[in-house]
């Protein structure tokens, strides 16, 4: 089995940090972005129950197809749209942000700003 990279292990410890501070509530639940060197995903949700009440990636069938040919950070930007615009149908509007332990720039940002442009508030 193979060992974790210390880049790795570093943005888990990131991300536990900010867990401390970022909790998701049925009246705020919590926007969480993972990225992976090919893809990215988001999920909204509701930490009290534990309960994922939306999500979009770019291994969605409905997302595959917006996001062909596209560049990594213009596919992020499809999918914040297309999770703010789920979050919207299922009643949400605010949500709390959570960059999974990644940096704020790049794919993740343009994902948290296509998100506030469709209409999320965080």
């Amino acid at each position: 089995m193979a060992k974790q990279s210390k880049k790795s292990l570093a943005r888990q410890k990131r991300h536990a940090r900010v867990r401390k501070h970022v909790f998701g509530t049925p009246e705020r639940p919590r926007l969480n972005v993972y990225r992976s060197l090919n893809h990215i995903y988001a999920q909204v949700i509701d930490d009290t129950r534990g309960v994922t009440l939306v999500s979009a990636s770019t291994v969605d069938s409905e997302a595959r197809a917006l996001v062909e040919g596209q560049d990594k950070t213009a596919q992020a930007k499809v999918v914040g749209k297309l999770v703010a615009e789920r979050a919207k149908k299922a009643g949400i509007s605010k949500v709390v942000f959570d960059r999974g332990g990644f940096k704020y720039q790049g794919r993740v940002q343009a994902l948290a700003d296509a998100s506030r442009e469709a209409g999320l508030d965080f």
